[in-house]
């Protein structure tokens, strides 16, 4: 088991997955998707995680973004434990701390850039003109705000992950979590889109992708390898 206390002067984990196990199904059936994983993800980092099909990054993935809980072992966010959390606490950590970005761009297709930004926001509290200024600026932030009023349909491929990076960044989470965030685009947009993930990352972001692309999974400083359910590298290369 991971202790969870940072030796002195070392900062606090974002996230951690301390002795983590994800089973399915029970008695003959059951299969085994993560073997006592235990993993922290830190302040600055620019992680990936990457392996073969069925090597558990999907069930990785779920359990990072406090999707799904897993059958032993405990996952901590900024320190607490969020596996003994009921699903509605469980969700306001997770607005507050993780911001995703999928391989589907999951926007609405009867709003516009700026209203797709703005659902982040819509259980916050905030006025709605707040709520406008912060989904602009995420948009800038992108490269976008000069198409804050096109529609889903009149924006390319790139751009259209971009809103959904915007979307994301609005609510300034600590953990940026992507899943395949290249996997629909071309190799134009992709690098494109790689570049903005590497702008953003910060001592107060950690970034996370997790990827079968061994292109996207080099470009992260921070590289981590599964098979079989289990990590079986971690390695940070010099910048």
């Amino acid at each position: 088991m991971i202790d969870d206390t940072p030796p002195l002067g070392q900062p606090m984990p974002f996230l951690e997955l301390d002795g983590v196990s994800r089973v399915y199904g029970e008695g003959d059936a059951a299969v085994t998707a993560l073997r006592d994983v235990s993993l922290r993800i830190m302040p600055g980092d620019f992680l990936s995680i990457m392996g073969p099909s069925g090597s558990g990054k999907s069930t990785m993935l779920g359990l990072l973004g406090c999707l799904d809980l897993p059958t032993t072992g405990i996952i901590r966010v900024g320190g607490h434990e969020v596996t003994a959390i009921d699903d509605a606490e469980r969700s306001r950590v997770r607005g507050r701390e993780i911001g995703f970005v999928f391989q589907q761009f999951h926007l609405i297709p009867h709003l516009d850039a700026q209203g797709n930004v703005e659902t982040a926001l819509l259980y916050r509290g905030l006025k709605a003109k707040e709520r406008r200024e912060r989904a602009i600026e995420a948009l800038d932030r992108v490269g976008l705000a000069h198409r804050h009023d096109h529609r889903p349909v009149q924006l390319s491929g790139g751009e259209q992950q971009r809103v959904a990076l915007a979307r994301a960044l609005v609510t300034q989470p600590r953990i940026l979590l992507g899943d395949e965030p290249t996997g629909a685009l071309d190799s134009k947009n992709a690098e494109n889109v790689m570049e903005l993930f590497a702008s953003l990352q910060s001592p107060e972001r950690a970034i996370v992708l997790v990827t079968h692309d061994p292109g996207v999974g080099a470009a992260a400083r921070r590289r981590v390898r599964m098979r079989d359910g289990r990590i079986v590298a971690d390695e940070t290369v010099a910048a």
